[in-house]
This record gives structure tokens, sequence and C-alpha cells, in this order.
């Protein structure tokens, strides 16, 4: 699968995802520091990647459909997180992601559960 990981991750955490078979690119490796949430969005569905972001705003699912990209996993992180937290929920998303499809869907990844949000054509 093909995602994007936000400013806010580093290498260690992109080499979770290289190590699961993902294709992964970073904002930081492009440059992209301070580009806008509406950038990003563009980018990552013209790219049709799978965002993966702390920024809360992307669970906006008006602002930003999920279901016109590759996905969108925002990651919660508790009060006081520390890396090994980071890396505890992103290999949680990764275990999960062997079990289930996150391709056009908004997922919230907290410790000890993911929430998904399901569109209405889903539902139907």
């Amino acid at each position: 699968m093909k995602f994007k990981l936000d400013e806010n991750f580093g290498t260690r955490t992109q080499s979770f995802f290289r190590e699961a078979g993902h294709d992964v690119q970073t904002i930081l490796q492009e440059r992209l520091q301070g580009a806008s949430d509406e950038q990003l969005y563009e980018i990552c569905r013209t790219e049709n990647r799978c965002l993966v972001t702390l920024d809360l705003d992307f669970a906006n699912v008006i602002r930003f459909p999920p279901t016109e990209l590759g996905g969108i996993i925002v990651i919660r992180l508790p009060h006081n997180p520390s890396l090994s937290t980071l890396e505890q929920l992103a290999s949680q998303f990764l275990q999960a992601l062997e079990r289930m499809q996150v391709e056009h869907k908004l997922w919230i990844v907290e410790l000890g559960r993911i929430r998904i949000h399901q569109s209405q054509a889903e539902d139907e």
C-alpha cells in the first residue's frame, strides 16, 4: 500500500511501514513542511496515497473526505506521549491493516482501539 507520513513522523516510524512492505513517502523528504492541510490532502489524492498524521483536522470527513484518496489515518497520542508510544500506535495500526482495508476510509488510532469512519455509501 502507498502511504504519506506527515512531518511529525521520523525515520524509525518510516522503517516500520517499509518493513511491512509498504511504499512510504514523507512530507519531510518531499520538503512539504508547512504546506496547508488542503495542499497535503490534494497531493495524497493525486498520488492515491493514504495520509498518516497526528493532525486532528484531518478527522473532519466533510472537509477532508477519505473516499477521495487512499485513506486517512489519524493517530491520537495520549497526554505526555513518548517515542515508544508513537511506535506502539504505528505498530497497532499496521497489525490491523493485515486484517482490514483502509482504502477510502478514516481510521482514528488510539491506544488499544481503532475507530473506523464508514461513509454513507458504504453503509448502503
